[in-house]
Order: structure tokens, then sequence, then C-alpha cells
């Protein structure tokens, strides 16, 4: 005790001498009127600040009443911002469900098949015009656990949340590896041990999109779309003794809207979802900031017309946020090449979007970013699997950086080799709709397996992007607008490690001077 004593006496003095130079650096300056003692500058608030939303008056650090208001604007402005920032998942995936409703895919057995594959009629986040694509929705709070029954030879499926998060995977990147199977989805609500037989996964939503893809046999897609007609099921669990008919849909050739609005009704549309999916569906951080704005599960959402102005103030703030996130990229590390524009198909290479493995949070822009021009989470995304899978490129600047104008014409050379054991394809979208560009070509699109493109001397392949299509490449143009931009996707299906160790890449999408 006495040593202990001693210690403290000998460090005391450091102490106290330590708090002193603290407190003279931090109180050296005069006493302000008003006070006793010194104060230091930085915890004091002016009496008048000019801001990014006008001068701020205060009386002594009391804001004045017309200060109030016009920070509480900003405030619920900010807010709505950000709604709709970290809300688009949700959004996004509602908007899908609204769109399959529409075309009469209620119930988990029915289903809307791109029997004659996805042209440029639906309004649909960066289809893709190669694969035969199977969806439907399937509502755990209605029907309880629910099966999918794939047969073999499936592409890649995927189940998402109605916050757009991974559920699991099905085909080949799914646990079945292809061979087909059973697989039962659980509510967030399921108690006990699931059924043995299945492929089980639990999801934390009610609302959960089911989306499959067949690949196209000998260039058609009728044995894909057979196998979905014949093969798929998905039933309620209760229902496994005599499960309903399957009701196919087609989507093809039919005009319908599967994207979020980019107006007041997305905040409509969000507050759909927050009031149908269970309370644990979101962290209480996402929810406290969708309820500052009105949102709130179990509560009707009707603002006032300030909120409302607000609201579509801020909307349009964040949609503009949303596509100066997509063509104005400021993280280098997003870009596929040093000294390319090509950008990676999922930012930042983690489905659930955390930057440095966690160590750097959400990344947030990147999750907006995807969800505001593509659907479908899956980790298979973000993998190196050699032979399996799909791998994106974003293509939406041309070599000099500046954006694609239809007006104009434009290359992007295939070098031979191509890094694939199926086939590559390119895509034209439209920048306002993210969706296939619709101009006289239906597939907007070229697929190095279906389409019989013309190749060069050294094994490449051009393809064209412009208004006109170019004398003797013909079969290798794809159709744009004057007057009308354009982006593209690069898919490789099936990719081999020359993709991934970037032995081959794709040319730079090059501006035709004089076309």
């Amino acid at each position: 005790m006495r040593g202990t004593r001693a210690r403290y006496c000998l460090l005391l003095p450091t102490f106290v001498l330590a708090l002193g130079l603290s407190s003279a650096g931090l109180f050296g300056q005069e006493t302000p009127p008003g006070y006793n003692t010194p104060i230091p500058d930085a915890i004091l608030t002016p009496d008048q600040i000019q801001t990014r939303i006008g001068v701020l008056d205060f009386f002594d650090g009391i804001p004045t009443a017309e200060t109030a208001a016009r920070v509480y604007d900003n405030l619920d402005f900010m807010r709505g911002v950000e709604t709709f920032l970290n809300g688009m998942p949700a959004a996004s995936l509602e908007a899908i469900r609204r769109g399959v409703v529409d075309l009469g895919a209620d119930e988990a057995h029915e289903v809307v098949i791109f029997d004659r594959l996805m042209d440029s009629n639906p309004i649909f986040l960066t289809g893709n015009t190669s694969t035969v694509y199977a969806l439907s929705f399937l509502d755990l709070q209605r029907d309880g656990p629910t099966v999918v029954e794939i047969p073999p030879g499936a592409g890649p499926g995927t189940v998402n949340d109605a916050f757009f998060r991974f559920v699991v995977d099905m085909g080949a990147p799914g646990p079945d590896r292809g061979a087909g199977g059973k697989y039962l989805i659980l509510p967030p609500d399921y108690e006990g041990d699931p059924p043995d037989g299945y492929y089980t996964a639990r999801s934390t939503s009610w609302a959960n999109w089911l989306i499959l893809r067949g690949f196209l046999v000998d260039n058609r897609p009728d044995a894909a779309a057979a196998m979905w007609q014949e093969g798929l099921r998905v039933y309620p669990l209760s229902m496994a003794s005599n499960p309903p008919e399957m009701d196919f849909i087609s989507g093809s050739e039919r005009v319908f809207n599967t994207v979020h609005a980019n107006d007041f009704h997305f905040f409509e549309e969000l507050h759909e979802v927050i009031d149908r999916e269970p309370i644990a569906m979101l962290d209480p951080e996402l929810r406290g900031l969708f309820s500052s704005i009105g949102i709130q599960k179990g509560v009707d959402f009707t603002p006032d017309e300030r909120m409302r102005r607000l609201l579509s103030e801020a909307v349009a703030v964040g949609n503009a946020t949303a596509r100066s996130l997509m063509w104005y990229e400021r993280d280098p590390t997003t870009f596929l090449y040093e000294g390319s524009y090509w950008k990676q198909g999922f930012l930042g290479g983690s489905y659930e979007y955390l930057r440095d493995d966690g160590m750097g949070g959400r990344n947030l822009d990147a999750r907006v970013h995807f969800y505001y021009f593509a659907t479908v989470n899956t980790p298979a995304m973000t993998m190196e699997v050699v032979g399996a899978g799909s791998q994106y490129a974003w293509g939406y600047l041309d070599q000099s950086g500046n954006y694609l104008d239809g007006g104009n014409t434009y290359k992007i050379n295939l070098p031979s080799g191509l890094p694939t054991e199926r086939f590559v394809s390119l895509v034209a979208y439209d920048p306002q709709t993210r969706s296939e560009l619709q101009t006289g070509q239906p597939l907007p699109s070229k697929n190095t397996s279906r389409d019989d493109l013309v190749e060069n001397a050294d094994g490449s392949i051009d393809i064209y992007f412009g208004p006109v299509a170019p004398d003797g490449f013909e079969a290798n143009w794809i159709q744009t607008l004057p007057g009308k931009g354009w982006f593209s996707l690069l898919r490789i299906y099936s990719p081999t490690q020359a993709w991934f160790d970037k032995t081959w890449r794709p040319g730079d999408i090059e501006l035709l001077p004089g076309r």
C-alpha cells in the first residue's frame, strides 16, 4: 500500500502539469463578455453564419425562428435524399413485384417466363437478351414455407428478400450445382427444425423474388423454356401432397414496368414495403431514417404540402446523385483496367456492399450504383469461379471519357480467344430507363454464340454501335438513336481464367470519326 501511495505521489505532479498545459492550450485567450473564465472559440456559435442554405442568425447561440425554419427544411430535405438513396433496394424490388402482378402473376405458382427472350418492350433494369428468364414472387406471410423445385441443367438462379438482399442461390452456383433439387424458403417467423430433403434457406422478409435463368440450346430459347415449363414447380410446403398446377405467363413482347419511381411516388412505394414487412427486416437506424420523413410501419404516409414539396425536391436530387455516381466515377478502384473506362460489374467486390472487408463499413455509393441500374444480388457475382456463373463490365464512356451519344458511331473490339466456355454478349441500354434500348432492333444486343458475327483477320470481333450499320458489318451492328444516349453491359458467361487474370480484355468504346 505504501509503495502504491509513493508511486501515486510521484505521478501526481506530472498529471497536474499535463493538465495545466492542456488547459493553457484550450483556454489561452481572453475572457469573453458574459463569462467569468476563458471560453474556447470552437464551442461558441457566432451571431451570424453564412452557409450553403443561406445566412443563419442567432441570439447568444439561440437560432431565430427564421433560421430554425430554414434548418428544419434542410433537415427534412437531407433525410428525404438519404431515404431515396438508402431505400432504393426495397423500392426497386417492390417495383418488380408490382410489374409481375400486373402481368397476372400474383401467386407463387404463377411464373413469368421470357420464352422468346427479354426484348426491349418491358421496362426492366439491365435485363439480358441471351438467357430465358423465369421469375416469380413468394409471399411467405400468406403461404408459409415455400418449396421451389428446379430441374437439372438450370442456369444461375437466386432468391432475394424484400430489401434485395441475398437469400440463396440455385442452379449452377447453388448447392445443387446444376443437378436440380428441392429448395425450401422459410419465413422469418419459422420455428422448429425444417423437414429433411430440401436445400433450406431462411428469409428476413415476407416478399421474396425468385429469378431463374436458362441457357439457349442451338442458339434458341425453346429448350430452356421447356425446361422451366416441364421441370419448375413452386408451391407452399403445406400443399406438397397436392401442389397447384403451374401457370406460366409469357413476358416476351409484353409492355410492363418494373422500375421504381424517380418522383414523389418513390416514397409511396417504399412505404408499402415498410408497412407490409416485419420489423426485424431492417435495423432501427434505417427505420429511424425512414420514419423521420413519415414512412413507418402501421402509420399512414400522409405528408402535408410543405413536406411533399421538400420530398419532391429531395427525390430529384437523389435521382441526380445516383446518375452522377454512374457517369462521373470518383473512385478509381472501381475501374477494371488502368487507363480504361470499363467499370466493374459489382463495385467493391462485396454482395453485402462492405468496404475493405467491413473495415470501412457499408459502401453506400456502390450499393446505390448497383440498385439504380441493376437487379439480382448474389455472392456468385463477386466470386472468381472459373467455368461457372457470369461476370460483368459496365461500358458507359468512350475512350476519352465522354458519355455515349446515339448520333455517333462507336466500336468495341473483342480480341480473339474469348474468355468464356459459353459466350460473350453486349447489350445496349437506355440511360433514362436503364432498360434495353428501344430501336428498330427488338433485341438490342450481340451474342458471340447466337449471332453470325463477322470476324477480323486476327480472329477478333468488332461490335459497332450507331444510327446506321457500317458497310460489311451489318451483322455486328447494334442500333442507337440520334438525340439519345446509351450505355452497355459486357457479359461473360462461364468465364475462363483469362477474364479473371485480365490477360484478355475488351477494347475501349472507341468513337469513330466522321460517321
